[in-house]
């Protein structure tokens, strides 16, 4: 359970130099998380993964259906997404485990008084009992940047954020201290971050789910907001499913990815400004290359389509557009002398682990835009049943924004620069960092 910090452990806290610090990211199958259930298989959570990953991409073309519409903050669904982070809010913090998801913006949690909130099973945020908590006003930056805002007699704003799938947040805008839980062991102190205070929220979240921190390219997202003192740089590194280690996220002079064997490519943002676009030119599959062609959502600073898939930590599997997808199964199918077998539902390829097998995967390269991301069997296929693996990449409904998943950046440090607006890869050991 997470409780409030006790006293003598706050006697420690000091506001450490926020321009470099590590924290550690938890998947939620992991032995880590209050999502861990021992009655159920790796098999099981990687399965139920995957499903919420369908789940989740479902929601990604509300993204440009509802780009104008003042009736959504993110187009995601309510789910967590597959990263948690403990932080802690308030002065004193008062501990939480909030979902970190490079689609969302604003963070929130759920405080007290509480006129409709869904059941969780730590303590509310008490607003009052903070010493550094101020309502923002109508008239601050943070508030005119949302189009979901209201105010009060007091001039005092409140916010509205909407998912996908229906589920909301609504009450306070304000000011208030964050505390990270750095892998130095110095807990970072970020002041004066604008956050929501929510009074009033429903719909799919669950009794773990005590608040979001957006990792998104918004104005309100954590990395936004910290731009100045971080540099604009934010990075992780996402250890294999099944390692049970931490994966880490790092920001300012902590994120920065460099030497031999750095690729870079330039990320996009449309008009809501929460995703990271990337150019995917094409894919290949050993020698053989697929070309990508699918509508681009955004524009280029010259003002040139750009961007036509979302990377996304939060999403486990790659999705790419039906025909595309075929074509690249077929080549992938084509490559290998094994003979597919019948999977796990919601996989369409799928091949029995023998002994050598993972040989003959061939090499699958993500062709970005001046980055190539060369992808191994571990990248590529995942042991869905004992016995089993099954691609990791699916197709994407007609609608939906095509998706550059988490399982295909395993093992890659991946950086992001807000001020240059690029990500760089870079092939690392995620499991010894």
């Amino acid at each position: 359970m997470l409780l409030l910090i006790a006293l003598t452990f706050l006697l420690s806290y000091t506001e450490a130099n926020p321009s470099g610090f590590t924290v550690n990211l938890i998947h939620r199958d992991s032995t880590l998380s209050p999502y861990f259930n021992s009655s159920k298989t790796p098999y099981e959570n990687l399965r139920n993964s995957v499903t919420r990953a369908r789940a989740r991409s479902a929601h990604f073309f509300t993204q440009n259906l509802d780009s104008s519409s003042s009736s959504f903050q993110s187009p995601l669904t309510a789910e967590p997404a597959e990263y948690l982070m403990k932080i802690s809010v308030g002065t004193p913090p008062v501990d939480l485990l909030a979902v970190a998801d490079t689609g969302s913006d604003l963070a929130w949690t759920q405080c007290e008084p509480c006129t409709q909130c869904y059941q969780q099973d730590t303590p509310l945020f008490n607003p009052e009992k903070s010493s550094t908590y101020v309502k923002q006003t109508c008239d601050s930056q943070a508030c005119q940047s949302l189009s979901t805002t209201s105010c009060d007699d007091n001039n005092k704003c409140s916010y509205e954020v909407s998912y996908g799938d229906k589920s909301f947040s609504k009450g306070d805008l304000a000011f208030e201290s964050l505390t990270f839980e750095s892998t130095s062991g110095s807990p970072v102190v970020l002041p004066n971050i604008s956050f929501g205070c929510g009074h009033i929220n429903g719909g799919n979240f669950d009794k773990f789910t005590t608040g979001i921190v957006g990792l998104g390219n918004g104005p309100l997202s954590i990395v936004s907001q910290l731009n100045d003192t971080i540099n604009g740089k934010f990075s992780y590194c996402l250890a294999p499913l099944g390692a049970n280690v931490s994966s880490k996220v790092s920001f300012g002079s902590n994120a920065v990815v460099s030497g031999d064997g750095v690729q870079t490519t330039p990320f996009f943002t449309s008009d809501s400004g929460t995703f990271y676009y990337l150019d995917l030119e094409s894919v290949s599959v050993g020698k053989t290359n697929v070309k990508f062609e699918k509508k681009k959502y955004t524009s280029n600073k010259a003002g040139a389509d750009a961007g036509n898939i979302v990377i996304d930590s939060g999403t486990t599997i790659t999705f790419l557009p039906t025909e595309f997808y075929q074509n690249f199964e077929n080549e992938f199918k084509s490559s290998i002398s094994s003979t597919p077998v019948e999977g796990a539902e919601g996989f369409s390829l799928c091949y029995r682990k023998e002994q050598g097998f993972e040989e003959k995967v061939p090499t699958v390269t993500f062709h970005f835009s001046g980055a190539d991301l060369d992808l191994g069997a571990s990248n590529t296929l995942l042991e869905v049943e004992e016995g089993v693996l099954c691609l990791a990449i699916s197709q994407a409904d007609d609608d939906m924004i095509s998706i550059f998943g988490n399982v295909q950046q395993m093992n890659y440090l991946i950086g992001y620069d807000l001020v240059k607006e690029t990500v760089s890869f870079k092939k690392s050991d995620c499991t010894n960092l």
